[in-house]
């Protein structure tokens, strides 16, 4: 339960340029049934780290570090980034793989009243640039030890197109070229006088806390809003849902800054007084090692933990607890042995989780059931606001404590998103029927145009668009084939320009990198077609090329 001492009128004191907040109807219903309260996400961390200072927080290969350890380190990074010349609500560009380093810079941010802007490792020209300037960001966070990638040299370019970018700061290794080091500032701070700045800098529950990015289903990515006591919020009510503890650990091997793992896995374990399982390496000895040395109770297996099967079967699972997926928890718990669950969720909003206690047909088949007694869905059917009886599927449409009322400077997209009063639509398929007199929901496919590549959405829209700046494609359709590992991968169907050669995989692959695309979003199949399928009305077919190249697939 949120701190509800001294919330009067609910609202953000300032109100930002670009971000659209909640209307206060809607927050006075969540504070009065107690779930937004007068505290921000960084002073529960703080209250977690004073009350389990001698308890782990981070464990692994890389080292571990207590409670007390990282409330420490967080207070003498967010000092640094204030020598800096950042203020409260500056934005930081992340671009940090899940490491140490990650972890003391993102509490660090927020402890200094900074806005963390969640982007991922691979992102690239197109992506970064964009999200500095869109973002107006400050500072650009990269990891700094890539054998394959030079961030630092790729940060550098970025600042010369993105003005406001006045500062490099690298995660791992020495200050070189305009970048500073993280240790090296953090070092140079004094604990006691860093700690009382930290104490210092003005809080707002209300104000904007993080700005995550959308799946992908629409061009470059939009940014989320998401508010300092309504995140609070949304990691207590999955703690509590799933019955996290101090005693717990979590490893999930996903990027930490997708709001999955940081909302959902091991955000709520750390702010419980938890520890987080961590490594920047994902090669199989170093995850086995994880899973054996550390012995987190909970887990995500992603597909290339799934990989080691042969390897995991010889491990002693007794003490997890759970591993969570999207889909599959009945074939994992045959495997190893170890409650599955699955989940639904979106970085806008709504969070669904199957539960130890759930009917078998739940647990099996379904996403479970959101975690907020105030989470509103609804079944539409499709391109309609007409809301569908219980068992018919269709469009769900999300609204609640947590769930946003709008993407950051994105106006043309709000008028898509949401209903006329006010739910956000996912874009998925959904169904719910009722299994032992509760409501449960089952995830039936996509209405949006993306591809699902091992937890990562790519937007179609997206690389269409980049692979028509080939000089060889005179048409192109990207759609989803299916994968045993990574779910799904993106095939590229292509018309060549007349007297053209058909470009293989790796070729479309350099033609993407210097576009500036990130690597996980380039194809990984082609089909050279003499026309593109269109339906009756003229529009790309793009349900049968799925269903042609799926079963040239498979075949």
């Amino acid at each position: 339960m949120s701190d509800l001492s001294n919330v009067g009128v609910p609202g953000a004191r300032h109100r930002m340029p670009g971000v659209v907040y909640p209307p206060v109807e809607h927050l006075k219903r969540a504070v009065e049934a107690g779930f937004l309260g007068n505290q921000t996400l960084v002073e529960a961390y703080m209250e977690t780290h004073a009350k389990f200072a001698q308890r782990p927080a981070l464990m692994g290969p890389e080292g571990d570090f207590t409670h007390a350890q990282l409330d420490d380190i967080t207070n003498r990074v967010a000092a640094a980034f204030m020598d800096l010349g950042l203020k409260p609500l500056d934005r930081v560009v992340f671009q940090v793989p899940n490491c140490n380093e990650l972890i003391f810079g993102w509490l660090g941010c927020l402890k200094a009243g900074l806005i963390p802007i969640c982007s991922l490792v691979s992102h690239r020209e197109r992506e970064i640039g964009y999200l500095a300037n869109h973002g107006e960001a400050r500072l650009h966070f990269v990891q700094g030890d890539d054998p394959k990638f030079d961030h630092v040299e790729f940060a550098e370019r970025i600042q010369a197109q993105a003005p406001t970018l006045k500062h490099i700061v690298v995660a791992r290794g020495p200050a070189r070229g305009k970048a500073l080091s993280l240790k090296a500032l953090y070092d140079a701070q004094d604990p006691v006088a860093a700690k009382a700045r930290v104490r210092a800098v003005p809080r707002d529950p209300f104000q904007v806390a993080l700005f995550h990015l959308s799946g992908g289903t629409t061009g470059l990515p939009k940014i989320i809003p998401r508010f300092g006591n309504e995140y609070l919020y949304n990691m207590r009510a999955v703690a509590e849902w799933e019955g996290y503890t101090e005693n717990d650990s979590f490893f999930n091997p996903m990027p930490f800054m997708h709001n999955f793992n940081m909302v959902c896995c091991s955000g709520p374990v750390l702010l419980v007084g938890g520890a987080i399982a961590i490594t920047p390496m994902m090669d199989p000895p170093t995850i086995l090692s994880v899973l054996t040395n550390q012995k987190p109770t909970f887990m995500v297996l992603g597909p290339a933990v799934v990989k080691l099967a042969p390897a995991l079967k010889k491990l002693d699972f007794s003490h997890v607890k759970g591993i969570y997926a999207t889909h599959g928890g009945k074939k994992i718990t045959e495997l190893l042995g170890i409650p599955a669950y699955h989940m639904f969720g979106m970085t806008e909003g709504v969070i669904m989780f199957t539960r130890a206690g759930d009917p078998a047909e739940a647990l099996e088949k379904s996403v479970g059931q959101p975690v907020c007694a105030l989470d509103r869905v609804k079944i539409l059917r499709p391109g309609t606001e007409e809301e569908l009886p219980v068992g018919e599927t269709g469009e769900p449409a999300f609204q609640g404590p947590y769930t946003t009322h709008g993407y950051y400077n994105a106006a043309d997209r709000n008028a898509e998103a949401f209903t006329s009063d006010g739910f956000y639509r996912s874009g998925d398929l959904m169904s719910c029927r009722k299994i032992d007199g509760k409501l449960f929901y089952f995830f039936e496919g996509r209405i949006k145009d993306v591809v699902d590549r091992g937890g990562e959405k790519i937007n179609a829209g997206e690389v269409e668009e980049a692979l028509m700046t080939h000089p060889a494609i005179d048409n192109c359709a990207i759609v989803a084939v299916k994968d045993p590992v990574m779910g799904e991968r993106a095939c590229a169907c292509i018309v060549l320009r007349d007297g053209q050669p058909a470009p293989d995989v790796a070729q479309l692959g350099r033609h993407l990198e210097a576009y500036g695309l990130a690597k996980f979003k380039w194809p990984e199949r082609v089909e050279v077609m003499p026309v593109l399928p269109v339906t009756h009305v003229g529009k790309l077919d793009k349900v049968s090329l799925r269903k042609l190249f799926e079963t040239a697939a498979t075949a």
